[in-house]
């Protein structure tokens, strides 16, 4: 199996560059969009295997941008984040699918974990014939 590759999607330039740069240390492809405009073009073109996705971001939020990337893949796991969670946003990014949702002041404890899980999910679903 090749890489899995991760779109990380936030419009905070230097977390997104942590992120992608931690992500690249764990043996995982990582992909950067800046916003949810980019985003989608990377999803048409690139395919990547599972989305990280802020929830606020400036003219596209995440509900915004995941009800889009949700008509180009039903089932492409994302993985939410925000500063602030509430439950108003978190139930919203439920009902669009959402994999997991995790607070960004938890992201560089708890990000490593939820890719292995989630790619673990990817691959039960190719070994059944699901995807």
């Amino acid at each position: 199996m090749a890489k899995p590759s991760i779109l990380l999607v936030d419009d905070e330039h230097d977390f997104l560059e942590l992120m992608a740069t931690r992500i690249k240390s764990w043996g995982y492809g990582a992909i950067t969009a800046s916003n949810g405009k980019d985003a989608l073009g990377i999803m048409q073109t690139k395919k990547p295997d599972i989305v990280i996705l802020d929830y606020m971001m400036p003219e596209m939020d995440g509900i915004k941008t995941l009800k889009e990337i949700r008509k180009i893949s039903a089932s492409i796991p994302v993985v939410m984040m925000t500063a602030y969670p509430d439950e108003r946003s978190i139930k919203g990014a439920e009902q669009l699918g959402v994999s997991t949702y995790i607070p960004k002041m938890s992201m560089y404890s708890d990000m490593q974990s939820v890719l292995k899980s989630t790619l673990h999910m990817i691959e039960e679903k190719l070994s059944s014939g699901k995807r």
